[in-house]
């Protein structure tokens, strides 16, 4: 039975290998001092909110790993409840992957990551399909946004640790890079009357 919310990464093995390596004693401090969290909570809710894409780890019967990237309008991936997770399973290659791998094994795992902020948060927990279910799926669909929605996906959360921003490139997406842009070029035209307003004063003093 799991002591700490980490052993779910944390295995015996695992911890092993910090030993051998040195970083153990670091990680046991964390474990006492409460570790990583298991609720949504204000801070990964505000974190999902803001993201257009994350990765969706799964594992077939016999633990062979699959990835999966989704992506959707910024906002997609919606809180349920303080444990629950869920969004659209929009039609797509008609692999059925992560579908096979949930009917065999709910273990799963979503990657989220913010390039502009260099930040990212992983989180450990189950998965489940839900089909035919018209409310969920209102729920879960977001106005507008051009996609044929055939299922839901709910996950449970059972731990999440915030990561390191180490060698994550910084990148922004098309809305940030306008942000940014349009701030800079009224910056930029601020400036440009604060150049005339002052060459004018020059010119009449």
């Amino acid at each position: 039975m799991a002591q700490y919310p980490s052993d779910i990464g944390f295995t015996p093995t695992v911890k092993h290998e910090q030993e051998l390596r040195g970083s153990r004693t670091a990680y046991a401090k964390m474990e006492e001092s409460g570790g990583w969290r298991t609720t949504i909570d204000p801070v990964l809710q505000g974190f999902v909110a803001q993201r257009n894409s994350f990765f969706l780890g799964t594992a077939s019967a016999d633990g062979q790993p699959y990835i999966q990237h989704r992506g959707g309008p910024k906002g997609f991936l919606k809180v349920i409840d303080d444990k629950t997770l869920g969004f659209a399973d929009y039609a797509g290659n008609r692999q059925y992957i992560t579908l096979g791998n949930l009917s065999d094994n709910p273990k799963a795992y979503i990657f989220l990551i913010d390039y502009a902020t260099k930040r990212r948060m992983k989180l450990w927990g189950t998965a489940r399909v839900v089909e035919d279910d018209e409310a969920l799926l209102e729920q879960l669909m977001d106005e507008g946004y051009r996609a044929r929605p055939e299922r839901a996906i709910l996950f449970t959360l059972e731990a999440y640790d915030i990561n390191c921003p180490q060698h994550i490139p910084h990148m922004l997406t098309d809305d940030e890079f306008e942000t940014q842009l349009s701030a800079l070029e009224g910056r930029i035209e601020q400036l440009e009357q604060e150049n005339i307003r002052l060459r004018q004063e020059l010119a009449g003093g």
